[in-house]
């Protein structure tokens, strides 16, 4: 099939903008707690009314500090509960929100904040706040900076006392639906980051029909999210804005290393995460199951979830054998592992990256299933989902409602929808490049099959020509060899080569761990053990388990495993985990030649 769409079930405004949807939850559920923030270790609840007032207060400091309408207000900060109240509180000011990523260096901000011309900046931290002030003098436009950490929202709340209340309600509404909400600049696997620029129609048409099509996730008074994504990228974004607009209760974690802890005190219905998170949660059941002698165990139950799951898929369902071993695990490990996940939730979305099948299968399996969808930041988060009730493991769904996805003649999917960014800020070129023919180009290469779900098999221009002359789309082998617990990342390599080859990181946490269970010595790191015969057998199964996915032509042959990261601070990953190809490739470049000399 080379076209699929589904229709609308969401009507956006004509006129409205994102404002008033904080203005009809106060009216209609004003004693609704639809937003939750931590005080002193326990979750203290915001009703909708409550949420307004405190969205306002922080608006009429926006306004009596000369914030214009249409003017850019950066921020930066981790994900927490002002960075929703300031969102808010800025479109309410009539301005546009300018993301930033809280890891951002001085250099990244400088040209976040420069190209998008922004006029004040809300920061977290004074480092954040450093940051800005070491760039300043190239910040001609900036005129305030606030910080969160010291007081930013209350200082915000005086300097408004003396505005108004019909002045907010003025600026609240001088935005329309097709005016920008906010410039989010694209993480940069290349160049500098762009500018994309996304309306309140596209928020709304997004939010809109995921809430929809998903209704059961997002029921009011009973329904609740946890976010810890980013919210400075834009699936982050999605999980802010349809909460509002459902409404349903929305928690801020803003430290994933006790994300554990977080979800086991908040409780959510829902999980919005990428595989990663879900690749940790199966992995660290393992290796604790392991370490307490109990591994036989856990694998038999997930040989069982994965055949439960599959099984559902089938005309005769499972068999009644398959239904009693199930029931047996779902006493022993899956109750164990839904609480490690809060407890509450069956549902997750998973978007950023492929998710794998046997990973799919296996969480379904255990009575908590995993959405997979996929998006950009110019589909201002998900152009294709798995709906609820017709789920495909292994495809990223169906259309988003409302919209139309498109195969070319040369594999690359192509985009259409009120959800779709209008533009590159300041950046014309690359705007009429981006949206040729009137569809988007995503640059991503994809299938879609009869009932119109969507497969992504790779990136146009990561594609690997090895000197044979085959095609290799490194993502699919990339993301099965990452599965494996011990692997951090993997590149695949060969282009102009006579075979694909890898670079293989290690995850620390999970190095740790397998070196005490096989008797290395204590403290051992990736540097001292990459030529170790047990841990190359180790990383040789992960990349046979890869292998399996692809032809022999695109099978990884040799890999090398580094002795350090890729991390954002090396400059190596994007803050949204996304690999700088060319940035690795540059600089591990002996590392690569080895691999075709030794």
């Amino acid at each position: 099939m080379r076209e699929f769409s589904l229709p609308a079930l969401y009507e956006v405004p004509a006129d409205g903008n994102l404002t008033d949807l904080i203005r009809r939850n106060a009216a209609q559920h004003p004693d609704t707690a639809v937003i939750a923030r931590k005080v002193d270790g326990a979750w203290q609840d915001i009703t909708a009314a409550g949420f307004l007032r405190e969205v306002r207060a922080a608006a009429k400091g926006l306004i009596a500090s000369g914030v214009q309408p249409g003017d850019r207000v950066g921020l930066i900060s981790r994900t927490r509960y002002e960075w929703t109240l300031l969102d808010f509180a800025i479109w309410s000011a009539g301005a546009i929100t300018v993301p930033v990523y809280e890891t951002s260096s001085a250099e990244q901000i400088q040209w976040i904040l420069g190209d998008s011309g922004a006029v004040a900046v809300i920061v977290e931290t004074d480092t954040h706040a450093r940051s800005v002030e070491s760039v300043r003098s190239d910040l001609p436009m900036l005129k305030h900076i606030w910080q969160i950490d010291r007081g930013a929202v209350e200082e915000l709340g005086a300097a408004g006392t003396e505005v108004a209340d019909h002045t907010v309600d003025e600026r609240s509404s001088s935005a329309k639906a097709d005016d920008p909400a906010t410039i989010v600049y694209t993480s940069g696997t290349t160049g500098r980051p762009k500018g994309c620029v996304l309306t309140h129609r596209n928020f709304f048409a997004e939010c809109g029909n995921v809430v929809e099509r998903l209704k059961p996730l997002f029921r009011t008074g009973e329904c609740s999210v946890l976010l810890f994504l980013p919210v400075a990228h834009v699936f982050g974004r999605l999980v802010e804005v349809a909460s509002v607009l459902a409404p349903i209760r929305l928690g801020h974690a803003p430290d994933i290393k006790n994300l554990t802890g977080e979800l086991a005190s908040f409780r959510p219905t829902l999980i919005l995460g990428v595989p990663r998170v879900f690749e940790k949660v199966y992995n660290s059941a393992r290796a604790k199951a392991q370490a307490e002698g109990k591994g036989r165990i856990f694998d038999k139950a997930a040989d069982t979830a994965i055949a439960f799951s599959k099984a559902k898929d089938t005309p005769g369902g499972p068999s009644f054998g398959l239904r009693l071993r199930h029931r047996l695990f779902d006493r022993l490990v899956y109750g164990k592992l839904r609480a490690v996940l809060g407890g509450r939730g069956e549902y997750a979305i998973s978007g950023g990256a492929p998710l794998g099948a046997r990973l799919g299968h296996f969480f379904r399996g255990i009575g908590f299933t995993v959405l997979e969808g996929y998006g950009l930041t110019e589909s201002c988060a998900a152009t294709a989902f798995n709906p609820w009730d017709r789920q495909k493991i292994g495809t990223v769904g169906q259309p988003l409602p409302g919209s139309v996805v498109r195969i070319a003649d040369d594999g690359e999917v192509l985009l259409h929808g009120e959800h779709l960014f209008t533009g590159y800020w300041n950046n014309e070129a690359a705007t009429r490049e981006a949206l040729a023919d009137g569809w988007f180009h995503t640059g991503d290469i994809g299938t879609l099959d009869e009932d119109g779900y969507l497969t992504i098999t790779g990136r146009k221009k990561e594609i690997i020509v090895t000197a044979g002359g085959k095609n290799v789309a490194p993502a699919v082998i990339e993301d099965r060899i990452r599965a494996h617990a011990l692997v951090a990342e993997c590149m695949v390599v060969g282009d102009g080569r006579p075979f694909v080859g890898a670079l293989v990181t290690l995850d620390e946490e999970f190095l740790g761990r397998w070196a005490a269970e096989h008797g290395k010595p204590a403290g051992a790191t990736a540097a001292s053990l990459r030529e170790d015969p047990d841990l190359l057998a180790a990383v040789q199964r992960a990349v046979d388990d890869g292998n399996a996915a692809v032809s022999k032509a695109e099978s990884v042959r040799k890999f090398r495993i580094l002795s350090s990261q890729f991390t954002e601070e090396s400059g190596h990953i994007t803050p949204s985990l996304k690999l700088k190809r060319n940035v690795v490739a540059k600089d591990f470049a002996d590392e690569i030649e080895a691999l075709y000399t030794r």
